[in-house]
């Protein structure tokens, strides 16, 4: 699945939504270098993996929120985590690193990695690349998790910012 494909999708399935190409950007300094408006709701997206390979997960934070791996251990029940390889990202959720996005998962056919947002997202709108990191799409995050539960990703909230 392609940006052309996700909003194809959105379209179809009558989920609302606002688009923005921009720039490419590959850290959340360049992201809020361009002064998008909705930048406060723009997530955080890191693809994690356990020390044994055998769980993956993708984890919506705040923007400015720091990545506490320890801290996301502990709160998902993890063994001990770290970032999942470049490769891992390709084969999983078939995106180009700095392109991470809970959207991703809806190229994982086998539906293996865990998607958690954090509870700041809940009844709000999140922003997130739509495949490619050239473009920002806002959507309820409560819509973005229901298209992920329809594909079969298993999904949850978590209380992430209020913690780390």
């Amino acid at each position: 699945m392609k940006k052309n494909d996700v909003l194809k999708l959105l379209d179809d399935k009558k989920i609302s939504y606002r688009f923005e190409e921009h720039p490419a950007v590959y850290t959340m300094e360049e992201m809020h270098a361009l002064h998008l408006d909705g930048d406060k709701s723009i997530a955080k997206n890191l693809f994690l993996r356990d020390d044994k390979k055998r769980n993956y997960y993708l984890v919506s934070i705040g923007g400015d929120d720091p990545a506490d791996l320890k801290s996301l251990q502990e709160i998902l029940g993890s063994r001990r985590l770290s970032f999942a390889s470049e490769n891992d990202l390709k084969k999983l959720l078939k995106l180009k690193k700095g392109s991470v996005t809970p959207l991703g998962l809806l190229n994982d056919s086998s539906c293996t990695v865990q998607y958690f947002a954090d509870m700041r997202f809940h009844d709000h709108l999140i922003g997130v690349h739509p495949m490619e990191n050239t473009a920002t799409v806002w959507l309820k995050t409560e819509d973005l998790m229901d298209l992920l539960k329809e594909h079969g990703s298993p999904v949850s909230y978590v209380q992430i910012h209020k913690i780390l």
